[in-house]
């Protein structure tokens, strides 16, 4: 029966169909599926009680580069792209390099059901060291280190 189970949430996953994302560290959840409203925020994020000045400088480039699909606060949006603020996007998993990469490059579509990222022109290395500061310091506040 397990192996039943686990095979059918695989092959859900694949398909992208009902997927309920994995819950956030430190108790959040994660309980939108796909098929949702388009564009709704697909976690809730626990915002840090302050920022550093690399964060809060990398915070005003998200919002201005990233957060029109990534959603305000990295949190995601319904049917264009998945929050960042996210077990996947943890460090050991994805290295801030891994962020550099994105956006010099794009990203072909593996984790999530929303097709390919482009890469985003007009970000220098340093705007991601500071908007992958911003990332970071939510994840910590929301449990994921």
């Amino acid at each position: 029966m397990t192996k039943f189970i686990i095979t059918a949430a695989v092959i859900i996953t694949v398909l992208g169909v009902g997927v309920t994302y994995l819950p956030l560290g430190g108790g959040k959840s994660a309980e939108n599926s796909v098929g949702s409203d388009a564009g709704a925020e697909i976690v809730s994020v626990t915002l840090p009680d302050a920022l550093t000045q690399n964060a809060q400088i990398g915070q005003r480039a998200y919002d201005a580069n990233c957060a029109s699909c990534h959603g305000i606060n990295a949190a995601g949006q319904e049917g264009i792209a998945p929050p960042l603020v996210h077990i996947i996007y943890e460090p050991s998993h994805h290295a801030d390099e891994s962020f550099q990469r994105a956006v010099s490059f794009g990203v072909r579509a593996h984790h999530w059901p929303f097709g390919d990222m482009p890469a985003v022109e007009g970000l220098t290395r340093g705007d991601v060291t500071l908007i992958t500061a911003y990332i970071r310091e939510l994840q910590r506040a929301n449990g994921i280190n």
